[in-house]
């Protein structure tokens, strides 16, 4: 039997995490509950999940922390869980490098389906997707590779959320062609996400902190339309 996908749950709200935990199991994934943030940490180490559901308000060390300091060693998918629905937190969960944003009461099926996605575009789905085509673009100083999720940008591996680098490579290997930010959301995050298109504006912001203009190419902003992957 294959190995189940790990999902740890990160709520202090032990009925909403045993109710996450129910939903998952039925799709056949192993799930473990953290009920605060150290216990997340050490549950991170131990557990080694393939994707975190976290809670943004919880005791002690807060769902943000916690983000900020598995992201700080780790692209591990997570997955921000919250009754806030201010544009702030989002765009905060996100800069410290969330890959998606859930608010609560959220339905059951869209919770499955928004963890589906995400395990499913980070490449961890098993060895079916590890055996297709080697998905790649190059440039002068810079490869980015969708199929085993690198960057190297000149000679050094650059380490991204998954969601960076889906972006990244969207926009790379459709040199010059100017997409909006509705496109890129539908593209990159899918139909399921209910986001807005600040949510393109933090990941640009973010990529362009790691990759900088180069002379033959660069992210460029198309005012009032949205970016493109300008090429020299």
């Amino acid at each position: 039997m294959a190995n189940k996908q790990k999902i740890l749950i990160v709520d202090d709200d032990a009925n909403i995490a045993e109710i996450i935990s129910l939903y998952l199991t039925k799709e056949c994934f192993d799930t473990q509950v953290a009920s605060d943030g150290e216990e997340a940490l050490k549950a991170f180490e131990s557990y080694g999940p393939n994707l975190i559901l976290l809670d943004l308000m919880l005791p002690g060390i807060d769902g943000y922390q916690v983000c900020r300091e598995i992201r700080a060693k780790s692209t591990t998918p997570i997955i921000m869980l919250s009754a806030k629905g201010e544009v702030f937190d989002k765009v905060l969960g996100l800069e410290l490098g969330a890959d998606d944003y859930i608010e609560k009461p959220f339905d059951s099926k869209e919770l499955v389906a928004r963890v589906k996605a995400v395990l499913r575009r980070c490449g961890r789905n098993g060895a079916q997707e590890q055996q297709s085509e080697v998905k790649a673009v190059e440039y002068p100083d810079l490869t980015i590779n969708l199929t085993n999720y690198s960057v190297v940008y000149y000679g050094k591996s650059i380490d991204m959320p998954p969601k960076e680098l889906e972006l990244l490579y969207f926009l790379a290997s459709s040199p010059n062609q100017v997409f909006t930010r509705e496109q890129l959301l539908d593209h990159i995050w899918g139909y399921e996400y209910i986001g807005d298109t600040r949510t393109v504006d933090v990941h640009i912001k973010r990529l362009r902190e790691k990759i900088k203009d180069h002379d033959m190419w660069r992210l460029s902003t198309v005012w009032g339309i949205g970016y493109k992957f300008e090429v020299k």
